[in-house]
């Protein structure tokens, strides 16, 4: 073995606990890069293969009822390839034994002929056939069976157009329409499941026969999915379409599509804040222990070593320690990949989700690796071999003593002398002092980047279901119905308020920007179901005109006053200007707001709601819903409880857990930080450590000087920690805003506490370790480093 390799193998050892430290640093930056990246490749890709090989659609629309033989006009519609019609229809679902209000979606599935589009895919069991002895079969997507512990010859029953239908589960199923299976949005696995049954029952049941109230359309290449969206338009507005729409607006892929989108910025943003942190302490700390060898360096070039050989030899030093972190980090990334992928199932049924860590991955997270080792460190290598030997077998010139910045204001008498020991050192050498106090307040930081996950997710939870959703049960209506429904429902048991909205879909147009979605017809001042900004402000209707939220509003190039055109896609369908009164900043959704009774007027169809949030008493939600399910008129009964449970159980679990992980890699690379500042901070001082102890100091106070500095680096860093916490989640939340989604930036002081306590735990840690060293500190071998 070589001199050097040997000499790089006595390094290492010598100082095998900040090695280890740098190395988990660098290591929670590639886990955190493959695991988030390696999970968005998994769900883009088993998104691509699902979709080819169940030809998932890329056009679709709803109306009220066409002609089946309307299908051949819409074969020869210009850029469709392939057209699949059928019927389809939402029905309230009974469970035994289950109070909870479920909404159901039947679809009509052909039995005597394949599938066109959308192919369901059967994951359990058989297919349905006809309809006979009383019962109807029916299919069940697999996430609503797993989580109701429906299985093969499961029973349950169905409203069907007005009339109980026994429900038989002959099969479990998957669809590319339902990889994410929720109702508005909302991943309520167990209040809204997809039930295939055969089309010819359903049409009967629904008087649809030789009908149809759904169509998918598959583009052929090259064909253009505006100018298919438009014909489609014109060509089934006389038959009740609200309007044609693309797989961006198909709620499952939307979804998806949001999902992976912010996947990939977690992917990117969180690992490479870890990773600059990384370099920044890789430099810091090898920086400083390459300078405490500046005599090891002069002897090996006065003892002929080229300058070359010996960059390479500390730059082979940089490389171990990266090759540790990066092995560490690629396994434990691949598996917090997998593991996040199986969250992901959990929301997002695929056939398989296909987890790899693909080679391209794994390449790119090795030269990230070694760029930050090789960049972190060539300046120090560099600055530190260019010596020539006689300058460098000499100790560092002394500093430039002058007064003290305290002794200059004359206040040097309100500290004690080892106080002024540890500030002069500190002003001494004001860059180093700089880096050590913006490397513990980035390890902060970050641990507030990852813990401030969870203040967001109950701000959102506490906002929608405490502040927005007054009401405890939302009660959706088959049709608009006259407003004195409202009276009727508070004619129920236990009902103590009732509030009325209606909902119009419509189609928002300035100049060549348009936005399809829907007007939310709201009283006056709503109580039940409010409309509430980012800062808790309530908000009125407006008598004349339009709410809208801002990004609605920024995407339409709208300003407070200008006029926005309304297309309404539903009944007459008039057409209708009106002013942009006003907008407001919400956490979910491009939505459009008016007074309920001016959208009434302009429609000219009465007073009418189509929704009713209803206050119930304490206790007696179960007796009201029982009693919501025998309403002809009631569409779906929306328990505001059930939903938050369910979101909580489903979409809160993963992103708490996410935050887990990551508040873990900040916790590792904050000790990383602390514990590297306060061992380097020991050799650079080791030589004066040791004179006052020769000079008579005690093992305390010796060690007071060197732990009250970092005392004080840390104090100085929390305080910045914070600022810097709040500046990179808020860079990490506006990277993640969507047109459906924006995380609001709520930060409680706990979270910031937490992060400043770990940071200061892993000062007391490090304290301690120094402490004992300082104790074992060999006087004489020490003062033999100088002459």
């Amino acid at each position: 073995m070589k001199a050097l390799d040997r000499k790089l193998l006595r390094d290492l050892t010598l100082m095998w606990s900040q090695a280890i430290t740098i190395a988990l640093v660098v290591a929670s930056g590639i886990a955190g890069f493959v695991g988030t990246f390696s999970a968005y490749e998994a769900l883009k890709n088993s998104r691509a293969v699902y979709y080819a090989d169940a030809r998932f659609a890329d056009v679709f629309a709803s109306l009220k009822r066409a002609p089946q033989n309307l299908d051949r006009q819409l074969q020869q519609v210009p850029g469709v390839a392939q057209v699949d019609t059928r019927v389809q229809q939402l029905v309230p679902i009974d469970l035994p034994d289950v109070t909870d209000p479920i909404i159901g979606q039947l679809i009509g599935l052909p039995t005597q002929t394949a599938q066109r589009l959308n192919t369901v895919e059967l994951r359990r069991g058989r297919m349905v056939e006809r309809h006979r002895s009383g019962v109807i079969e029916t299919m069940v997507s697999e996430a609503f069976a797993r989580e109701r512990r429906l299985d093969l010859g499961s029973r349950l029953h169905a409203l069907v157009n007005g009339k109980r239908e026994e429900l038989l589960v002959v099969g479990i199923a998957l669809s590319p329409e339902y990889v994410f299976a929720g109702l508005a949005g909302s991943p309520d696995q167990k209040g809204f499941g997809v039930f295939w049954v055969d089309h010819d029952t359903l049409a009967a049941a629904y008087n649809m026969e030789g009908a149809f109230n759904h169509v998918s359309l598959r583009l052929a290449p090259g064909g253009s999915e505006a100018a298919v969206i438009d014909h489609l338009n014109r060509l089934l507005a006389p038959y009740g379409t609200s309007r044609a729409y693309g797989r961006d607006d198909q709620l499952s892929d939307r979804i998806l599509s949001s999902e992976i989108s912010q996947q990939r910025v977690l992917g990117t943003i969180l690992p490479s804040i870890f990773l600059g942190v990384a370099a920044f302490l890789l430099h810091v700390v090898l920086s400083r222990q390459i300078a405490t060898q500046r005599e090891q360096i002069a002897a090996l070039k006065a003892l002929g070593y080229p300058d070359l050989q010996i960059a390479w030899h500390y730059l082979k030093l940089t490389l171990l320690i990266v090759l540790v972190g990066l092995l560490t980090g690629l396994a434990l990334g691949a598996a917090l990949g997998k593991w996040f992928a199986g969250l992901y199932a959990d929301v997002f049924r695929f056939p398989v989700l296909d987890y790899q860590l693909s080679p391209g991955l794994a390449l790119a997270a090795t030269g990230v690796a070694l760029a930050v080792g090789v960049l972190a460190t060539i300046n120090a290598i560099r600055a530190t071999v260019s010596l020539a030997p006689a300058e460098a077998m000499r100790p560092p010139a002394p500093g430039i003593y002058h007064p003290m910045l305290i002794e200059r204001l004359g206040v040097k008498h309100w500290f004690p002398a080892a106080t002024r020991m540890v500030l002069r050192t500190m002003e001494r050498r004001p860059f180093r002092t700089l880096l050590t106090v913006l490397g513990i307040a980035l390890s902060m930081a970050i641990v507030v980047t990852g813990a401030f996950w969870r203040d967001a997710t109950d701000e959102i939870l506490s906002t929608q279901f405490g502040l927005v959703m007054r009401g405890d049960v939302a009660v959706a209506l088959i049709e608009a119905t006259p407003a004195r429904v409202q009276h009727e429902l508070m004619k129920l048991p236990h009902v103590t308020a009732a509030e009325g909205s209606r909902q119009v879909n419509v189609r928002l147009v300035n100049g060549h920007r348009s936005y399809h979605g829907a007007i939310q017809g709201r009283p006056a001042e709503p109580d039940l179901q409010r409309v509430v900004d980012l800062n808790h402000q309530v908000h009125r209707m407006p008598a004349h005109g339009l709410l809208l939220t801002d990004r609605l509003a920024q995407r339409l190039h709208l300003q407070v006053g200008d006029k926005v055109r309304v297309e309404v896609m539903e009944g007459h369908r008039p057409v209708i200007d009106l002013p942009l009164a006003g907008t407001v900043s919400e956490m979910m959704g491009m939505s459009a707001y008016m007074e309920r009774r001016a959208l009434n007027r302009l429609l000219g169809e009465g007073d009418v709601v189509s929704q009713v949030t209803v206050s119930v008493a304490r206790g007696h939600e179960p007796e009201l819903l029982r009693a919501l399910k025998e309403q002809p008129r009631v569409l779906l009964a929306a328990s505001k409880s059930v939903m938050r449970a369910n979101i909580e159980e489903v979409t809160a679990k993963n992103v708490l857990t996410m935050s887990a992980i990551l508040t873990i890699f900040a916790m590792v690379i904050a000790v990383g930080v602390v514990y590297n500042s306060a061992r380097i901070s020991l050799a650079e001082r080791a030589w004066e450590l040791a004179s006052l102890r020769v000079l008579g100091f005690s093992r305390a106070e010796v060690s007071g000087l060197l732990l009250g500095e970092l005392a004080i680096e840390i104090a100085l860093a929390i305080p910045l920690g914070v600022v810097l916490g709040y500046g990179l989640s808020y860079t990490i939340v506006t990277l993640m805003v969507t047109d459906e989604f924006s995380f609001p930036l709520v930060i409680l002081p706990s979270t910031y506490a937490f992060a400043g306590l770990c940071v200061v735990v892993a000062g007391l840690v490090s304290a301690l370790i120094v402490r004992r060293r300082i104790d074992t500190l060999d006087l004489v071998g020490v003062l033999k480093t100088r002459e």
